[in-house]
């Protein structure tokens, strides 16, 4: 195994620098390196044999339209040496990396980032020999569902939905305890038809259940419908609280088609919970309790899943990746090949 990269500067980091973050550790195991590329911020982090999450940063993304894969893959590199600065006592073994769109985690290829600008890029590659460590590559939402099925609000469960509702609507699924990936494709749950007359989708369909259901279309549509701009869900959610019409339909329609969607999938995978996260889950109970409400209304003989509000918040990702490089670590002490 090539040793990983050399510090380049002078050690000298904040104080603070490798005091873990709050929240679960990891257990024991190798120490790894943990970058969660996303499209604005890389969230990257140093775990110990500990399994404490150590230097938690978050810096920006960059970009490059001549070489966007290349780009970022030299950022990785030089956070991983500012990483080993700060903790001059522990050598990662692997490293883990996480990125959005579409993902061939067998390849180790990010098939397609339309906020990234790549496509085909043989990101695992040019990982491992940037930062001269075998590297788990996967995809930034089924990491963060991984981390919820082991270390957050499923875990115990054996089959699981995870979605994120922010801006858009993510989702990852866990059958029979591992992430399902379906070639990269599996868990677009907010690219599902929903209303076949809908509004048009970013992603080129009509009547996505993200122009519906997501915390950006629920801002959206309630715009449109009052003539009132608003900046996210939470003050459509306020207003529907304080007996707006327009703000009513356009919440109980965003309840209606993630009710309807959960339905289809309990019918096709009957999983045991559906795990929501993303900025809409922190409505809480004003969610919850009518979205589960409505699917109980939905269900006959199916299981019904228990609905849960995710625990791991922003981090879920990063996490994810750290225990997909602690895997392909065990696997290489195993004598796996990566």
């Amino acid at each position: 195994m090539t040793a990983p990269p050399t510090p380049d500067a002078a050690p000298g980091a904040a104080p603070d620098a490798a005091t873990p973050i709050p929240g679960p550790d990891l257990g024991p195991g190798e120490a790894v390196l943990a970058f969660d590329v996303g499209g604005t911020d890389t969230k990257s982090a140093l775990i110990d044999r500990h399994g404490l999450v150590l230097g938690l940063r978050r810096t920006p993304t960059p970009r490059d339209g001549s070489d966007p894969s290349g780009a970022i893959v030299a950022a990785l590199a030089g956070l991983a040496r500012e990483h080993l600065v700060d903790a001059p006592g522990i050598r990662p073994v692997a490293a883990g990396v996480s990125v959005p769109g579409l993902v061939d985690e067998l390849n180790g290829v990010g098939i397609f980032a339309s906020n990234l600008g790549w496509r085909d890029a043989p990101i695992r590659a040019l990982a491992e020999r940037a930062l001269g460590l075998p590297v788990a590559f996967g995809h930034d939402v089924r990491a963060a569902g991984d981390a919820e099925h082991r270390l957050g609000a499923a875990r115990g469960y054996g089959d699981v939905v995870v979605l994120a509702i922010g801006t858009g609507i993510a989702g990852a699924l866990v059958l029979d305890g591992k992430p399902y990936a379906g070639g990269g494709f599996a868990g677009e749950l907010g690219h599902a038809l929903s209303d076949p007359d809908g509004e048009p989708c970013a992603c080129g369909a009509r009547g996505c259940l993200e122009t519906i259901a997501s915390a950006g279309a629920i801002a959206r549509r309630y715009t449109a419908a009052s003539g009132v701009a608003v900046p996210g869900a939470r003050e459509v959610l306020a207003a529907a609280s304080a007996g707006d019409a327009d703000a009513v339909r356009v919440w109980e329609d965003a309840i209606e088609a993630l009710a309807e969607a959960l339905a289809r999938l309990v019918a096709t995978i009957a999983p045991e919970a559906v795990v929501i996260g993303g900025g809409l889950a922190q409505a809480g109970p004003e969610l919850f309790e009518p979205l589960s409400r409505r699917l109980d209304s939905l269900l006959s003989f199916h299981r019904r899943p228990a609905l849960l509000q995710a625990r791991l918040g922003d981090d879920a990702g990063l996490l994810g990746t750290a225990l997909a490089a602690r895997d392909l670590a065990a696997g290489l002490d195993a004598g796996g090949v990566p």
